[in-house]
């Protein structure tokens, strides 16, 4: 089998020998590569998975270079081989031409096939290659545009996200503090608080209470009969009722003091 063509590579030349002979571009440009694998300066190693009609093969194979001549062109050797589907092996020449918009890559293949892969008819193969070929150069000028562009400016694609996630941290850190101060900031004093300023409703009875007890023991147990004529029994308090108010006064004043020092 034998096929040739050429494709418009907006690229200098230098550009596209660099990208030819790299084997991390080689690998995202190959249609169905999956492993390839650069072991000295010529050779390589690959693995592809091919379909070719109703038969689909995973193909183990080495590539050679040789004739280089940089940045003009180079040819390949190369050989796979697909288990029950078949083999692959072939000779291709590569040339790189300037042009006014870019570099023009030259090509053509010589190429042998056997196994189910040889069965399939020589029109299908044909169109199968000539598609994988197509796909392969559409990728080729976009990872080399792409990589001219990441060149140009290295932080195009990558200072958005970067002042993105700066802007959440800061966000984020502010966030957090306002939790912090709220939970750890004093809040407004207790109502029960307020209340001990001054003296509540009961302790304002009891010291009214006690001044009244106060009173009368004043009156009729100290002043008043120190004033009656002897002998007149008003001015005397009895005994009991003098007990009685004696504990009342003392318990009152107790509860008192012992209210206002809590």
């Amino acid at each position: 089998m034998e096929m040739s063509g050429q494709q418009l590579i907006p690229a200098t030349r230098e550009d596209v020998w660099a990208a030819l002979n790299d084997a991390d571009v080689l690998r995202v440009c190959i249609p169905g590569c999956q492993e390839l694998t650069k072991s000295s300066d010529t050779e390589m190693t690959a693995i592809a998975v091919m379909k070719v009609g109703p038969v689909k093969a995973r193909f183990q194979g080495a590539v050679t270079l040789s004739d280089l001549d940089p940045p003009n062109g180079y040819k390949i050797t190369g050989e796979g081989q697909g288990g029950v589907a078949g083999f692959a092996k072939g000779v291709a020449t590569v040339k790189l031409e300037p042009a006014d918009s870019g570099t023009v890559l030259i090509y053509t293949v010589d190429a042998q096939i056997g196994g189910k892969l040889s069965q399939l008819g020589g029109r299908l193969i044909d169109v199968t290659a000539k598609q994988m070929a197509g796909q392969f150069f559409k990728r080729f000028a976009e990872e080399i545009q792409a990589r001219q562009n990441a060149a140009v400016d290295p932080g195009r694609m990558t200072a958005p996200k970067s002042e993105g996630v700066s802007q959440k941290n800061e966000r984020s850190t502010s966030t957090d503090r306002a939790r912090i101060e709220a939970t750890f900031s004093p809040g407004p004093a207790p109502a029960v608080a307020v209340a001990r300023a001054g003296p509540s409703m009961p302790i304002l009875g009891l010291v009214v209470f006690v001044s009244v007890l106060a009173a009368l023991w004043a009156v009729y147990g100290g002043l008043l009969p120190g004033l009656l004529p002897a002998g007149d029994d008003r001015g005397q308090m009895s005994p009991d009722i003098a007990s009685a108010v004696q504990l009342i006064m003392a318990a009152a004043i107790g509860y008192l003091f012992g209210a206002r020092a809590r």
